[in-house]
């Protein structure tokens, strides 16, 4: 059976890709800060009949990004590593005068110098299998919006960080991968007095991600919302 690591998968789009990911027989290894949330949602997972570690604990902690590696070399091997735990740097999200550094430190430490950390841990295990690195990125990473400049300035890293593991490594795919808007957790930190009751669910992107493991398009910045409804994937 192929095997995944999914890191902040308690919840939103990383429990729904989870989900979808063990109906298909995958095993996998999954990741939160929260412990009692990580295995309620790791139960849910293997009711699917699939082998699940749960892992809890921080990714900006070089220990337990190893213990994450060690646990899917546990189950086989990796074929698929999906970057989408995430900080905001600031909860609401502030105007650049008001951003401390600190937070937005907090953001770079996640969302890139975790991810990288992840991936060199993940690559022998990836290069052997010709797997895939999935980094979930935002729209803030390509769009200027008041307020989301520290979050999006480290997806946009993220972003440079894909794109240059795609060249440097050609024998696996490496996916950046906007999911657009969606109804999260994340989103209502980030934004608390907005109505986000219109916005999709994250299980309703979760075919997007499914089509880039079924096809395995060229590695590449994509758009889940394109992916839903283009024929072709780029």
């Amino acid at each position: 059976m192929p095997v995944a690591i999914i890191t902040g998968a308690s919840k939103g789009l990383g429990r729904a890709l989870g989900a979808a990911l063990a109906e298909r027989g995958w095993d996998l290894v999954v990741d939160a800060r929260t412990g009692a949330a990580l295995k309620e949602s790791a139960r849910d997972l293997e009711a699917h009949g699939t082998r699940v570690e749960d892992v809890a604990g921080d990714v900006t902690d070089a220990a337990h990004r190893a213990a994450l590696v060690a646990a899917a070399r546990g189950l086989g091997g990796l074929d698929l590593l999906v970057n989408n735990a995430s900080a905001l740097g600031a909860e609401p999200l502030l105007r650049l005068e008001e951003l401390a550094v600190d937070g937005l430190r907090q953001a770079f430490e996640t969302n890139v110098v975790a991810a990288l950390g992840l991936i060199g841990e993940s690559l022998p295990l990836l290069r052997a299998s010709g797997g895939a690195v999935l980094n979930v990125s935002s729209d803030a990473a390509a769009e200027a919006y008041e307020t989301w400049g520290g979050y999006g300035a480290s997806k946009a890293a993220l972003d440079q960080l894909s794109a240059v593991l795609a060249v440097e490594e050609p024998g696996i795919r490496v996916w950046a991968v906007d999911p657009g808007d969606l109804r999260t957790d994340l989103y209502r930190a980030a934004v608390p007095l907005d109505d986000d009751s219109g916005r999709p669910l994250p299980a309703t992107v979760v075919p997007a991600f499914l089509r880039l493991l079924d096809e395995r398009p060229a590695s590449g910045r994509y758009a889940a919302p394109a992916l839903l409804t283009s024929p072709d994937v780029r």
